[in-house]
């Protein structure tokens, strides 16, 4: 079965973005880009709310700046898009979501195969862990203080008790801890 994951990068002080949205503290090298082209791989849908899907939508279309692997990823895997304020999407591969979260994900959990669904965005991912359908958060801690911004999975309504599966450390001293929602 399809397994539902939440995969984002933080400071060290707890900001998934700076108060500018500004993402530059990301580290971003080959070892970082090899592992996002192997998660892609494994990856059959892109789950995003509307500024997140903005945000991607205005770089990975045009994007020369990154890896081509994971930039042709990036654009080529599906993406179902949750808003209440679009009509439409434009970047390839990309849909509109027609039912609600809950309702939509069971739909793609039960498609064939096994590959992942990955949630992006703090917001969606908060409502995500608070309806009980996240397996897996994937935290990318780098190594660098921000002082302000969007906090990690702003907006979760109660605790989530969360057991540790792995750790990975990168080179450029970031790593990815990798949770799962305890049993309660």
């Amino acid at each position: 079965m399809k397994k539902i994951i939440v995969q984002l990068l933080i400071s060290l002080d707890g900001y998934i973005e700076g108060p500018q949205q500004e993402i530059d503290w990301h580290r971003v090298d080959d070892e970082f880009n090899a592992y996002a082209a192997a998660m892609l791989k494994q990856t059959d849908v892109l789950i995003m709310g509307r500024k997140t899907y903005e945000l991607m939508a205005g770089y990975w279309p045009t994007a020369t700046d990154n890896d081509p692997d994971v930039t042709a990823l990036m654009n080529q895997t599906p993406k179902l898009v949750f808003s209440r304020h679009l009509s439409q999407v434009t970047w390839e591969n990309s849909r509109l979501a027609s039912g609600g979260i809950a309702e939509e994900i069971a739909r793609l959990k039960q498609q064939p195969g096994d590959g992942l669904i990955a949630v992006g965005g703090s917001s969606l991912a908060a409502s995500c862990l608070d309806l009980g359908l996240i397996d897996e958060l994937r935290l990318i801690l780098t190594p660098v203080l921000i002082g302000g911004g969007l906090t990690l999975l702003d907006g979760i309504t109660r605790r989530h008790p969360l057991t540790l599966l792995s750790t990975r450390n990168f080179r450029s001293g970031s790593l990815v801890l990798t949770y799962a929602p305890a049993l309660r």
